[in-house]
């Protein structure tokens, strides 16, 4: 048995603004918020351990799986101007997320086209040290200073 599996249906003990609450395991996002009667123009965030960022749960359908005794809490919405660079040049997006479509279209004045095209994003410097790359329709969580390297690839 896999462990989702294993986990399916079981409840958790959470904490939403030092208030207890049994959730349970997996759930939404959507749920947390509302389990927690998280307040309009707050966002939710997991306290996480060490020396780190708590990161920010976006409220919404994508599942979370909760441990034993996990405690989240709710702050204002910080101001959402992040500087990023893309392309070796400084760009201000609204975050917290920015799909890949805005990653290409500040990397390109004019995008380039044609049927043989590969567009690619990778990153680096990102929340929590992540790297990688994103693929079109897919979204990432931005920081201040995040790196973009998008390239334009002619396959003939």
């Amino acid at each position: 048995m896999t462990e989702e599996k294993h986990e399916a249906g079981r409840m958790a003990r959470i904490h939403i603004d030092r208030v207890a609450y049994h959730s349970p395991t997996p759930t939404t996002a959507k749920a947390l918020y509302l389990l927690g009667n998280v307040p309009s123009g707050h966002e939710l965030f997991r306290e996480v351990h060490g020396d780190r960022e708590d990161t920010p749960v976006q409220q919404g359908d994508e599942h979370i799986h909760l441990t034993e005794n996990e405690h989240f809490y709710s702050a204002e919405k910080r101001p959402t101007s992040i500087t990023i660079v893309v392309n070796a040049r400084k760009k201000t997006v609204t975050g917290p997320d920015v799909r890949f479509e805005q990653i290409v279209g500040l990397a390109f004045d004019t995008p380039p086209g044609g049927e043989n095209l590969t567009i690619t994003v990778a990153f680096r410097r990102g929340v929590d040290g992540k790297e990688g790359t994103i693929r079109p329709g897919e979204s990432i969580q931005v920081k201040e200073g995040m790196i973009f390297d998008v390239t334009a690839t002619n396959r003939s």
